[in-house]
């Protein structure tokens, strides 16, 4: 089976949030599975290639953010002998995930459930914190962009990585990392992109958007991004200018698509992660040194 994304036309966007079905040593997985606003679209994905949810037996979960995993009680609930595979630092928030909710409804308000739809528990027996495999993947911790997020490498060479290896809208060339708060960790993030180069995938398949084959120059974007971005606001660059210049960033290389970078991962979320980022270094530095 080939890697291909299962568009979940999210707010009725396409290339905004993907799902893949992939093939493991127990049947068939979905990796990730976006927002429950989005399931309607996942069912008729699966259909066109001529799959039902029934047909699913596992879900690989790369964290927890509701962009990436918000359906999966729904999911459960729809089919439950569904098995979900998630970190042991996420397992507890899709049990009960009270806490992921009221954080999310914090930072989109209003906007909250239209975006991503009603969040239900996992039930624990249905949960299995991940080890180094998982149904035959290689699995590995991917932090950087969240703590407790995993990559999943496929024996045919296809890194499952849900924000690990950045964001880029197929098929655009831009790459660049989503920084959300608040548990942006650059120097994680540097070590991540290093242990995917070290594995060698052939080829990666982004939730955000589509699968590239240019594994080593796309690595190298996503780093170099990562250090711009990052340097902008530590040099105390305001969020009006950074969204400004971000959009700009992307529309030299992808002129067309700046507006859908940003709906699928909006620029402003990269400044208030990065600025917070910032903000905590230099108050640890201060409570270190008593200033």
């Amino acid at each position: 089976m080939t890697a291909e994304p299962l568009d979940l036309l999210h707010c009725g966007d396409t290339r905004r949030i993907a799902s893949y079905l992939v093939e493991t040593d127990d049947g068939l997985a979905l990796f990730d599975c976006g927002p429950t606003s989005c399931l309607p679209a996942l069912h008729e994905a699966l259909g066109t290639r001529g799959v039902e949810l029934g047909d699913v037996k596992h879900l690989l979960l790369s964290h927890i953010h509701l962009d990436h995993a918000g359906a999966a009680g729904s999911l459960v609930r729809e089919h439950p002998a569904l098995t979900v595979h998630v970190s042991e630092v996420g397992a507890p928030h899709i049990v009960d995930p009270s806490r992921l909710e009221a954080s999310a409804r914090r930072l989109y308000g209003d906007a909250f459930d239209e975006l991503w739809g009603l969040l239900e528990p996992v039930p624990q027996e249905n949960v299995r914190v991940v080890g180094d495999r998982v149904v035959g993947l290689a699995c590995f911790p991917a932090t950087g962009h969240a703590s407790h997020q995993v990559s999943y490498h496929h024996e045919d060479g296809t890194l499952y990585n849900g924000d690990a290896a950045g964001v880029r809208i197929a098929p655009g060339r831009f790459v660049f990392a989503p920084t959300p708060p608040p548990e942006i960790d650059l120097d994680a993030w540097e070590r991540t992109i290093d242990e995917i180069e070290r594995r060698s995938p052939r080829r990666l398949a982004i939730v955000h958007f589509g699968v590239f084959d240019d594994v080593e120059r796309h690595l190298e974007a996503l780093r170099a991004t990562l250090r711009s971005w990052a340097d902008r606001v530590g040099h105390g660059m305001d969020e009006p200018t950074f969204v400004a210049a971000a959009r700009a960033d992307v529309a030299t290389s992808d002129p067309d698509d700046a507006d859908a970078y940003d709906r699928a991962a909006p620029y402003w979320h990269c400044y208030l992660g990065l600025e917070r980022y910032w903000r905590k270094r230099l108050e640890a530095i201060g409570a270190e040194t008593g200033g």
